[in-house]
């Protein structure tokens, strides 16, 4: 395979991942987003949940029309973030109540962020890795979270805040990667593309 035939698919719709891929000099050629159920399992840990959704939007990408039509040699990159106190899963918020009761299950405590990132390779061959990153929020005043709901930086956010935004303030201590509170830990995403066989320095050289 030449470096130029190989073609990488985001499947995200996430302006964050693709910021974080193009940091590190990976430009998708497709941006492939997808609809899943994304219901909880009964019993399912925060981490399963991750595990297998990512790996479940990678695959639903990788049958896309789209993605189809680029050829034979196509990787599919998806990614699936899930945060969580305890077994509790804390999903998007959907309105300014349920952003704030996020925050108040947050304040003063720790919590984990999984990344799942889901690489699926032109022989079909499937790669994924759950990355584990504890975060500690200090105890949030009325104030804090008053002041924060207002800037809607919540909207569409995991956990209902932007660790890369102003809610960066609230954060006492974190244990693991960075990027994977982003939505994409790029050290884990550029190891298990190289390993599936794309040509990550290559399109360094090609693209620059």
């Amino acid at each position: 395979m030449s470096i130029t035939d190989a073609k990488l698919v985001l499947a995200s719709a996430s302006p964050r991942r693709l910021s974080l891929i193009e940091q590190v000099g990976i430009y998708p050629d497709l941006l492939n987003p997808v609809d899943i159920d994304e219901t909880r399992r009964k019993r399912e840990s925060p981490r399963a949940l991750s595990l297998r959704l990512a790996r479940e939007k990678a695959q639903a990408a990788r049958a896309a029309p789209l993605v189809r039509n680029l050829g034979e040699n196509v990787f599919v990159l998806a990614a699936d973030t899930v945060v969580s106190v305890g077994r509790r899963v804390i999903d998007k918020p959907q309105s300014t109540d349920e952003a704030r009761d996020a925050l108040r299950l947050l304040s003063g405590r720790s919590h984990r962020v999984f990344t799942t990132i889901a690489v699926v390779s032109p022989d079909g061959r499937e790669r994924s890795r759950v990355v584990d990153t504890k975060v500690r929020f200090k105890r949030l005043m009325r104030a804090d979270m008053d002041a924060y709901l207002m800037s809607d930086e919540w909207r569409g956010k995991a956990g209902g805040y932007a660790i890369q935004g102003k809610a960066s303030a609230f954060v006492r201590w974190m244990s693991g990667s960075y990027t994977c509170v982003v939505g994409l830990p790029l050290h884990e995403t550029v190891q298990m593309l190289q390993a599936g066989g794309y040509p990550v320095y290559g399109k360094w050289v090609t693209e620059t």
